[in-house]
């Protein structure tokens, strides 16, 4: 068994068929993620993430200039490849290469990204260079445990629900719970083919409809 470290996520960009996860840049993603998050209407978003609702672009850019800056997190947008405009962000953080272990975290998907092809992309181009590049043995995924609608991404996605960590955080000023998940590096190779056979243009009708859904999902044992 291989217990050598693995190697430190980079500023690199990973080209998807729907979707590219770019190095975040304040400078060049700002400007769409802020038209496609902000408003009263876009709160949501922001209930169980760490940061925002910002209430001016001066305030989000800032917020994203540091973010930009960061190495762990390390952040990327994910740039819709047919309008060349970024409609989420995501991160690897709590790197730990000598346990060859990071999760994917800090994930905002806008009304624009959600429910898409490049959705589910963007998080199998992740994965995958997480597994394969890097050397990663164990990858995760957490969420709060009253987020169902992340709960529930985490195990159509593939991983594994572990647990909950009890008052594990403060987050704005409220108790958060932290429900477990995890993918093993034993795992993915058939994680992998399952997110290629949906991902491929064949699995979808003309109406973009998907012909059989994605077959990832491992029973919550929560």
């Amino acid at each position: 068994m291989n217990m050598s470290p693995g190697a430190a996520p980079e500023r690199v960009t990973i080209e998807g068929r729907y979707v590219t996860v770019a190095p975040l840049d304040a400078a060049v993603h700002a400007e769409a993620l802020w038209e496609a998050s902000r408003g009263p209407e876009n709160d949501a978003l922001w209930a169980y993430l760490p940061d925002g609702p910002f209430p001016d672009f001066a305030s989000f850019q800032a917020d994203l200039e540091f973010k930009s800056a960061t190495t762990d997190p390390l952040f990327f947008a994910i740039v819709d490849r047919a309008s060349g405009r970024a409609t989420g962000r995501a991160s690897f953080m709590r790197i730990e290469p000598r346990h060859r272990c990071v999760e994917v975290g800090g994930i905002l998907y806008t009304p624009a990204l959600q429910r898409t092809r490049g959705a589910t992309e963007a998080m199998y181009l992740m994965a995958r260079h997480a597994f394969e590049d890097l050397g990663y043995r164990r990858y995760e995924w957490k969420c709060n445990a009253l987020n169902e609608p992340s709960r529930r991404a985490a195990l159509r996605l593939g991983f594994t629900f572990e647990g909950i960590f009890r008052q594990h955080m403060i987050v704005k000023g409220r108790n958060r719970d932290t429900a477990w998940f995890a993918m093993l590096d034993s795992e993915w190779p058939d994680r992998k083919v399952e997110f290629e056979r949906w991902l491929d243009p064949a699995n979808f009708d003309a109406g973009g409809r998907q012909r059989s859904p994605l077959m990832l999902a491992s029973k919550d044992s929560s």
